[in-house]
């Protein structure tokens, strides 16, 4: 029972950087392949705080979001001006520049070996309170006024400025959330594992992000979701056949880009008449029951 609250903590945890990443890149059209770095910059944030100041651990998370969000607000001034696969690169870069800053940063940040003896505060209870509360935050940003901006902004940006949208400060403003989510999620990752290195936040961890957004569908907060269950949760699953369970991964989402390019949701989202619909529609598949037939 231990290691499955293991596993749906780090999901959790995971979720809330994804869906960060979701908004960027799903509904506002950026891709960004350095997102780990936004993750790496709220959990050394929010560990230095914790660890060597001793500030409580719910005032560290709010200080490594806000570090973060300032974080991807000055990251966005000079970058965001770039256009196409160009702003993907710089982000590349970034990443591996947070990256390598950790690596050297000595006594502060531990090096290469590591920061240690964090407190361990992040229980399932408290991982899951805040995953579904982020999720509600990030799904009425959505339904706001500026969430259908920045899907005017994926459309079409130059009819979007045509029509009066401010897009360079909207796409601001739309990575300082992101950054704002991928620093949550990392200060509670770091505050679970107790103790992170910059090797866990590399390229491969942006990747995982980013393969997490595409893989359930861009535009699709709830598919984003699926797909973060999915992907932390196959491999753990998998893990008795050791190294062939990176195989399975790469045909799950070989797989899924092939048979279903658009991702699980294809930009759909989970509502509640929507399942009422697949209940009536299973209902009346079933012999018997189906309109017109009498039991």
């Amino acid at each position: 029972m231990g290691y499955l609250l293991g596993i749906m903590t780090l999901i959790c945890c995971n979720i809330i950087v994804v869906i960060g990443l979701s908004l960027l890149t799903g509904f506002t059209g950026i891709f960004s392949f350095g997102h780990a770095a936004y993750m790496a910059i709220g959990a050394y944030s929010a560990a230095i705080l914790t660890t060597k100041l001793g500030v409580p651990f719910v005032l560290a998370l709010i200080v490594a979001v806000m570090i973060a969000a300032l974080a991807g607000r000055l990251i966005g001034i000079p970058t965001l001006k770039l256009v196409g696969d160009y702003f993907a690169i710089a982000m590349l870069g970034l990443g591996e520049t947070v990256r390598l800053l950790l690596d050297n940063g000595g006594k502060l940040t531990g090096g290469a070996r590591g920061f240690g003896n964090i407190p361990g505060k992040t229980a399932f209870p408290i991982a899951f309170v805040i995953m579904v509360f982020s999720v509600i935050v990030m799904r009425n940003i959505i339904g706001s006024r500026y969430g259908r901006c920045f899907l005017a902004i994926r459309e079409d940006e130059l009819a979007a400025e045509c029509c009066g949208i401010d897009t360079y400060g909207l796409k601001k403003t739309s990575l300082t959330i992101s950054a704002a989510f991928g620093g949550l999620g990392g200060a509670l990752f770091a505050h679970y594992i107790t103790y992170i290195q910059p090797i866990m936040f590399d390229m491969a961890k942006s990747t995982e992000i980013a393969a997490a957004v595409v893989f359930g569908g861009l535009g699709s907060l709830s598919g984003s979701i699926i797909a973060s269950i999915i992907l932390i949760g196959i491999p753990e699953v998998l893990r008795p056949l050791y190294q062939w369970r990176l195989v399975f991964y790469g045909l799950l989402l070989v797989g899924t880009i092939v048979l279903r390019p658009q991702g699980l949701m294809g930009g759909r989202e989970f509502t509640i008449q929507g399942l009422k619909n697949a209940a009536q529609w299973v209902q009346e598949k079933i012999p018997g029951r189906g309109k017109g037939e009498k039991r």
